[in-house]
C-alpha cells in the first residue's frame, strides 16, 4: 500500500497550544493546522472543514518537519553481531540496516534527510537510492531521502573505505562506479554513474578528515582544481548539486572556486574563506555536534591527535560563520553519534551562537533551500507538504525540547503520536 493510500480520506485538523512561524522566527498561539491529503491547506482559519478528523495534541508546539542534511542511514545503528560490518555485511544487509535507522530518524522528527555518500563495497548498487524509493512507495516508514549514491573520492582519500581500517592491497577492490575516481575523465564517469542510477546530489571527498588514515595533514586537499571543476560542471549539467566533505581551508576555497554548492564540516575554514562562502552563496553544513559526542577513545593515536587539534577549531569556526552570515543548514553526520539523536545538532548550533529559532530555521527553511524544495518543505503554510512534528514546551526558549518528539506527521500521514 502506498503512502497516498495510507492517508486519511477526510481532512485532518491538528490542534496544539503553539506553533513556530519559521519565517518570522516567532512562537505563536494557538495552533490549528488543517491538512487535506498530503498538504497543509490552512493555518488558524476562521472556518474549519466538516467532516474532519480532529487531533488535539494539547500543550505542545508544532514545528515543520525537521531536516538533516548529512547522515548515512546504512551504517551505524543497532549492533548486528558483526565486529567488522564494513567487510562482514552484504549490501542487502546494509540496506535492511538502513530501513531500521530510517524509522528511528523519522520518530525523532526528521522527515527529510540527505544520505550523503556511500563509502561501502556494493558492486555499484546505490543502496540509499533504493531505500529512499521504498520509503516513497510507502513500503516502510522513514524520512524523505535525497540520496548521493557513492561518495566520489581519489584512491587513498578520506572516503576511500579501505582507509578507515588500513586494509591491505587487494582487499576490497573498488571501482569508479563505487566512487573511487582519479583524474578528470574518471571523476566525470563517477558522477555520471551515480546520477544515472538515481543520485539526487553528488558527494565529493575534497580533503582529508579526522577518522580515516588518509595521508597528509588534517584537511589536506584531495583533488586538483581541474578535477573539482569537472565534478561540479558534470553534476550541474545533469541537474544536481554537489556537496563536498572539506575541512581544510585550501580545499574549501578550491571547492568554492569550482562552484560546488555546499561545504560539509568546514572545520578549518579561515575568516577570509567564510567571507568567500557568503559572497558565492555557498552553504555550510557544519556537523558541529560530533565534536562533542564522537567517541574517539578507541581510535588509533594519530586519529585522536587529529581530533584534539581540529575539533576546538571547528567550534570556533561555526561561531564566526554565524556572525558573518554564512548560509548554514542542519546536518549531524550520523552515525558519529547514535541515530535518532539528530536533535543534538540543533543544541550544538545554539551553543555556538545561534538562537533556538535560528537553529530551527537552519533545520527547516535553509535546509529546504539547499535541496531546492523551499516551495513545499520547511514551513507550516498552506500549500506546503504536511510534515508536522510536535514537541513539549517552547523550543524558542529551550532548544533541548526537540529531543522529546511527541508527534510526527509526514506528507499527511501520522507516523507517531505519544
Amino acid at each position: 500500500m502506498s503512502a497516498a493510500e495510507n492517508a486519511p480520506s477526510e481532512p485532518i485538523v491538528l490542534r496544539a497550544a503553539r506553533w513556530v512561524d519559521v519565517d518570522a522566527m516567532e512562537v505563536r498561539s494557538p495552533a490549528v493546522v488543517v491538512v487535506d491529503g498530503d498538504r497543509i491547506v490552512a493555518v488558524n482559519p476562521v472556518d474549519l472543514p466538516s467532516p474532519a478528523t480532529e487531533i488535539d495534541l494539547g500543550d505542545v508546539t508544532l514545528l515543520p518537519g525537521l531536516m538533516d542534511m548529512e547522515l548515512n542511514l546504512v551504517i551505524g545503528g543497532p549492533f548486528s553481531g558483526n565486529p567488522r560490518p564494513d567487510v562482514e555485511e552484504s549490501p542487502s544487509f546494509k540496506t535492511l540496516r538502513g530501513a531500521k535507522n530510517a524509522r528511528t530518524t523519522l520518530d525523532a522528527g526528521f522527515t527529510t534527510v540527505r544520505n550523503l555518500g556511500l563509502f561501502q563495497k556494493t558492486g555499484g548498487l546505490l543502496l540509499d537510492v533504493d531505500l529512499g524509493r521504498a520509503i516513497d512507495l510507502g513500503w516502510l516508514p522513514g524520512p524523505r531521502i535525497v540520496p548521493a549514491g557513492h561518495a566520489i573520492s581519489p584512491t587513498g582519500g578520506h572516503l576511500d573505505p579501505t582507509m578507515f581500517q588500513r586494509l591491505g592491497p587487494g582487499i576490497m577492490p573498488l571501482s569508479v562506479e563505487e566512487g573511487i575516481a582519479n583524474g578528470v575523465a574518471e571523476v566525470r564517469q563517477a558522477v555520471r554513474y551515480q546520477v544515472k542510477y538515481g543520485a539526487k546530489v553528488i558527494k565529493v571527498s575534497a580533503s582529508g578528515g579526522v577518522m580515516s588514515h588518509a595521508g597528509g595533514p588534517p584537511g589536506a586537499q584531495h583533488y586538483s582544481q581541474e578535477e573539482f571543476d569537472a565534478i561540479a560542471e558534470e553534476a550541474h549539467r545533469l541537474g544536481v548539486k554537489v556537496a563536498a566533505h572539506a575541512i581544510g581551508d585550501d580545499a574549501i576555497r578550491a571547492c568554492i572556486r569550482a562552484g560546488i554548492d555546499c561545504i560539509e564540516h568546514g572545520f578549518l575554514a579561515s575568516e577570509d574563506t567564510l567571507r568567500m562562502m557568503v559572497e558565492h552563496g555557498t552553504f555550510l553544513v557544519s556537523t558541529t555536534a560530533l565534536t562533542d559526542f564522537l567517541d574517539v577513545s578507541k581510535q588509533a593515536p594519530e586519529k585522536r591527535a587529529k581530533a584534539a587539534k581540529v575539533f576546538p577549531q571547528a567550534k570556533s569556526m561555526l561561531t564566526k560563520a554565524i556572525d558573518l552570515g554564512v548560509k548554514i543548514a542542519c546536518g549531524s553526520d550520523l552515525p558519529c553519534f547514535p541515530h535518532g539523536e539528530n536533535w543534538r545538532e540543533l543544541v550544538a548550533m545554539v551553543e555556538r551562537g545561534m538562537t533556538p529559532l535560528q537553529a530551527i530555521h537552519a533545520a527547516t527553511v535553509v535546509s529546504a533551500e539547499l535541496i531546492d524544495r523551499e516551495d513545499e518543505l520547511g514551513r507550516l503554510e498552506p500549500g506546503f507538504l504536511a510534515d508536522v512534528v510536535a514537541v513539549p514546551g517552547d523550543p524558542g526558549a529551550d532548544i533541548t525540547v526537540t529531543s522529546d518528539v511527541r508527534f510526527v506527521m509526514k506528507g499527511g500521514v501520522v507516523h507517531k503520536q505519544v
